[in-house]
């Protein structure tokens, strides 16, 4: 991976938007079974009772997904990320159905050095998943790692 945007390239309020993710039924069904087997996940019948009306993704799955387009969206760009130091404020908003389509937005709220790593920044994100119709499906806040060109 070419390194490109480090911590120094990275403007606090930019919001950028990236990614995309198509839910499919088979792999809804399939992530499902392996880590969130609740009806509503699983069958069509269940989740038509469910206050979900029809088979609704797993929110962990929208939450994996979110993870590939930021992963995939770093390799893109040359991200020189060097990890995360946790996630908070997980929400999700809507319920995200087999068909649609996600997107990602990404915030970055504030940026220090590290005190103890001088190769090391510290950001303040905000991530927003949304479906195909631009609405908010999933939020967190996440700190990440990120490398500093010149330490």
């Amino acid at each position: 991976m070419a390194q490109g945007v480090f911590y120094e390239d990275i403007e606090v309020g930019a919001v950028i938007r990236f990614g995309h993710a198509e839910v499919s039924r088979e792999e809804a069904i399939d992530f499902a079974t392996k880590y969130d087997p609740q009806p509503f996940h699983l069958d069509d019948e269940a989740a038509a009772r469910s206050h979900f009306g029809r088979l609704a993704i797993s929110g962990w799955q929208t939450g994996s997904m979110s993870m590939g387009m930021l992963a995939r969206y770093f390799e893109q760009v040359g991200y020189a990320g060097m990890g995360g130091a946790g996630i908070e404020q997980l929400r999700w908003l809507k319920p995200v159905y087999p068909g649609d389509t996600l997107t990602m937005e990404m915030q970055t709220l504030d940026k220090r050095r590290s005190k103890s790593r001088p190769d090391m920044g510290l950001l303040n994100q905000t991530f927003t998943v949304l479906n195909q119709h631009g609405e908010p499906v999933m939020t967190y806040s996440a700190t990440g790692m990120v490398a500093v060109r010149e330490p």
